[in-house]
Order: C-alpha cells, then structure tokens, then sequence
C-alpha cells in the first residue's frame, strides 16, 4: 500500500505520521511545485509537479499514481481539494482512492457564503454573513449587528486578505477595491478547533479531537490545549454525518454565551492536527485501515485534557548541488 500527498508544503507532521502508520506496509509519496517544501523530504519519494492550476497538473498525478502504485491520495490544500473530487473516477480507474468528500460539499466549504446559508437552512448556530454592503448597512442601522467585523474574500484559506473593520468608512473602501468579499459578523467568544474523522467505508464520525485554541498565527492554531466537551461532541458528530463529509476534516467552533457557533469546516487535514497525532488520535492509521478494507470503530474523545501544544520554528537545510531552485 502506498499513500500520496499532494501540495505536502511545510506538513512535515503529516509525512511522518503516514510513515509510522505504513511500517512496513508500503510508502508515502509526496507532491508540491517547489523544491523548497520541507515535508517533501520526510517522504519515501517525491516529485515536483506544476501548478495546480497549469494544463496537464491532473495527468502528472495520475502518472504518478500509476507508477507509484498509490492506493490512497490527499490533498493538503484547499483549492486542491475541488479538484481532487471532480477527477475522483479517473483515480479510481487506476486504482487510487481519492481521499476527499463529495465535490458539491467541498465546494461549498469552499465558498464561504454558501457554506453560510448551508448551515443556516440547517439551523446550525452561525455567525451572519453579508454578501451585499447595503444590506449589512441596513442591518447595522437596526442594530441586529455590531461593529467591528470581518471582511474577507468568498473564497479563500490560510486567513489571508482578511481585515478587522470597525467603521462603515473601512467597509466602503474595501468594496470599492476587491470584488467577491464576505462581511462576517464577529464572534466575541471563545474558540475551539475539531479534528474530525468519518470513516470512509460506514460513513460514520469516529474519532474527535477537541482542543480550546489559545493563541493564532497566519489562520492556523499556535497554541491550544485539549478539552473534551460532549455536548460538542453530539453536534459535530450530527452535522457531519449528516453532510456527509468523509476522511479527515477540521472545524472552526466558538462558543458564545454558552452556544456553540459553526464557523468553518475544512475537509482536510487542519494545520494544528499534530495536537491530535501526539495524544493518540491517529488519522494515519485510520486512513490505513479504511484502505485495507476494514471499518474503525468510534472512539470519539479518546484522549487526554489539558495536553498542551505549543508549536515552535524548526528549519530543514538541503544541498541542492547545483540544482535548479523553484520557489
């Protein structure tokens, strides 16, 4: 058995955890555009591919899915996973799993505001988004929202582009500049990060690992330590059995006065997935024996509280001997 990584970038953490959870079994296979991607050096192999959005990146990978002999294939990235999902047959065909859920639902993971009116047509607790400068006016002047707020792009991830506004001044000019921007109201509360997993042959939310995010850096948790809430534990497990998300996804919750607010869900691997790996909730292996053909049993909150992680700089220093260097 053989799993594949795409954009693996700077996941070291990932890399390793599939190595340890194929011991012996096979390989794990790394991507990305740039020779400067650490976690590409953790892996069995690599290649350096295009751009994903260059003519012809799909059938590099299905190359290297075939030469390679992948059985299972992920992405790390958003814009990748889209794409992944569209092309799921022609994976199959040659024998790779794609490990991503369904293309109308990572689409709409995607798109902020659909995932919005998504979780509102459900009557999951979300906070309010705003497409149309006028009709967040008119609300801000009913007073049904407050200053300040976010404005982001529609569509995007890491937490680039996005602005802390308090005054309609902020508001216009942003508008008047970039097209596609999201008003989200801001939620005064605190937050929480969910690594999620559903198993790939039941269907099934298995395994949660719930950590209180204590400090961010660049949209990704710095620091945080871990917490088992089972009321949370109920709602993540309805919400994304009954979407129907599949493999690994991670959430972004706040709880706000006692309710617990649905803000984003990535279905992917999160950046601070490494807490988890390091109390015990291991994806890797779950991943594994979904490939092998074997379902996992629920084990949701099988871990310890107050595990802290505290993540720090490591470098990763190569001699290129002449080669080229692609950034």
């Amino acid at each position: 058995m053989n799993i594949l990584i795409l954009s693996a970038g700077t996941r070291n953490k990932v890399v390793q955890a599939f190595k340890n959870a194929l011991h012996g079994k096979g390989r794990v296979i790394a991507t990305d555009c740039s020779n400067l991607a650490p976690a590409i050096y953790d892996a069995d192999a690599y290649y350096i591919v295009p751009r994903i959005t260059e003519e012809g990146y799909i059938d590099r990978i299905l190359d290297i899915c075939v030469k390679e002999q992948i059985t299972g294939v992920f992405s790390l990235i958003d814009p990748e996973l889209s794409l992944l999902a569209k092309e799921r047959d022609r994976f199959l065909q040659i024998g790779a799993m794609p490990v991503v859920s369904d293309y109308d639902l990572v689409e709409k993971c995607f798109d902020k505001y659909q995932f919005y009116k998504m979780l509102r047509r459900m009557k999951v607790p979300t906070g309010k988004c705003y497409t149309d400068m006028y009709k967040f006016f008119d609300d801000l002047d009913q007073a049904r929202i407050l200053y300040p707020v976010f404005v982001k792009p529609i569509t995007g991830s890491a937490s680039i582009n996005i602005n802390d506004v308090k005054s309609d001044d902020e508001i216009a000019v942003l508008f008047a500049r970039y097209d596609d921007l999201l008003i989200q109201e801001y939620m005064d509360g605190q937050e929480y990060g969910a690594d999620v997993y559903l198993d790939l042959i039941s269907g099934k939310c298995t395994h949660i690992f719930l950590k209180k995010k204590i400090k961010m850096r660049a949209g990704e948790t710095d620091k945080s330590v871990s917490v088992k809430i089972p009321a949370l534990f109920d709602q993540i497990v309805s919400l994304t059995e009954k979407l129907g998300f599949r493999g690994m996804i991670d959430i972004d919750i706040f709880d706000v006065d006692g309710t617990f607010y649905f803000s984003e869900i990535n279905p992917r691997f999160g950046g601070g997935y490494p807490h988890a790996y390091a109390c015990g909730v291991d994806f890797a292996s779950l991943l594994v024996r979904n490939l092998e053909g074997l379902e996992n049993e629920p084990a949701i909150g099988n871990y310890a509280e107050n595990i802290c992680m505290m993540k720090y700089n490591e470098v990763c220093i190569r001699d290129f001997d002449g080669k080229e260097i692609i950034p």
